[in-house]
């Protein structure tokens, strides 16, 4: 029996009348690359939202590492080892690159707010371990030597590696990337692939991505699902999907 990371069961959600997501079940094994795409409004952003609990579903069942987490919060779904990035950048861009990644480890924090107020020795001893931290982690992702700089002022391709940066600043188990190569050259995209692929080998954790770039998904994913009006269209190997007439007809169109 395969050893799964994320599981989902007959995940949905309406809007009023309206069903955004229904019958959403995957399995993700752990250190899996695995994708999710599909056509614009087919639900991919909602599954994500529905995954991290900024959606609470109106139905079925979200397991974590054999954890039911249907009853945590954004927070505590982070905590338990879910992060993610957004479609649009978000990132604090007057802060500085290593600061920015210093956020992310605040789910950890170790110390009162006492100790923040008079920067005891606690406190000092803790923001110096979060500091090597994050340098580490942006050494990682070969970012390091712009730890001082304003997060305003890395090019695009650089700000990405530094949201998933702050992503992994949480210890995830599984990593979920929204359209990480939106906006990118053909270079940055490859670069990205590559950074990915380096991610779930050095970290050892899975990592779920929804993305238009077909050429992406098909170099990078080990398997995919294809959401189609809110309802899983299609579930298998990058082969499996890129030959099968629903998915074509549905999105992949007729060329390679």
């Amino acid at each position: 029996m395969a050893d799964y990371i994320l599981q989902t069961e007959h995940l949905g959600i309406d809007f009023g009348g309206l069903t955004a997501v229904n019958n959403f079940s995957i399995k993700i094994e752990k250190n899996q690359i695995f994708g999710l795409i599909g056509p614009n409004g087919a639900g991919k952003t909602t599954v994500f939202n529905l995954l991290t609990k900024v959606y609470e579903p109106t139905r079925g069942k979200i397991i974590l590492d054999g954890e039911d987490i249907g009853k945590k919060d954004i927070v505590e779904v982070n905590k338990a080892g879910i992060a993610r990035t957004f479609q649009n950048i978000r990132l604090f861009k007057e802060m500085s690159v290593l600061d920015n990644v210093k956020v992310g480890l605040n789910n950890s924090k170790e110390y009162s707010l006492l100790d923040t107020v008079l920067k005891t020795p606690k406190y000092r001893r803790i923001e110096k371990e979060y500091e090597e931290k994050a340098f580490e982690l942006l050494k990682v992702m070969g970012l390091d030597e712009f730890a001082q700089v304003k997060a305003k002022n890395l090019p695009y391709g650089k700000q990405r590696k530094l949201e998933i940066a702050r992503a992994l600043a949480t210890n995830p188990k599984i990593l979920l990337l929204d359209e990480p190569a939106a906006g990118m050259n053909p270079a940055e995209t490859a670069e990205l692939l590559q950074t990915v692929k380096f991610i779930r080998d050095h970290f050892q954790i899975a990592v779920l991505l929804i993305e238009h770039d077909m050429k992406f998904v098909m170099g990078l994913c080990e398997k995919i699902a294809v959401l189609n009006f809110g309802e899983v269209l299609a579930y298998g190997e990058p082969e499996e999907i890129k030959n099968n007439p629903e998915v074509i007809a549905a999105y992949l169109g007729t060329d390679d």
